[in-house]
């Protein structure tokens, strides 16, 4: 069992069911009192497109998806949801080191060839992470 777990989270298109396989998951494998973190992270638009959009739109998003992972945590004792910006496998292996955190459940896409057997970013935290990883796909 586990007592620090954090599960990354992306809000696209069909994710909802890996989203709450990966909640379930977390839920099955903590410890009592353990401590559940719905961590979302927001990737920096790339220049070229900010000028396309409006003014306040990263602003916009970023409320929702607060609204969302805070959403995911109210149904959990003991849980948060956060959004911090980066890279999203760098910052979620640097956050998971930085919080002592002993497992992460994170969703992995169907691959394509260039990810061969898990998504990009599942990929890179399986590689590099100090602590237990469980994927699901």
């Amino acid at each position: 069992m586990y007592k620090n777990i954090l599960v990354p989270v992306a809000f696209v298109d069909g994710n909802e069911a890996k989203i709450k396989g990966a909640t379930e998951i977390a839920q099955a494998l903590a410890e009592e009192g353990a401590k559940i973190t719905f961590l979302h992270v927001m990737e920096q638009i790339p220049g070229y497109a900010v000028s396309y959009l409006p003014a306040d739109y990263s602003n916009q998003v970023r409320k929702a998806i607060e609204d969302e992972v805070a959403g995911l945590a109210d149904n959990i004792d003991g849980a948060q949801g956060l959004v911090v910006e980066g890279h999203s496998g760098r910052t979620i292996l640097d956050w998971a080191e930085e919080n002592n955190v002993d497992l992460i459940v994170i969703a992995s896409h169907r691959p394509g060839m260039q990810d061969l057997l898990l998504g990009s970013t599942a990929s890179q935290v399986v590689r590099h992470a100090a602590c237990g990883v469980h994927v699901l796909r």
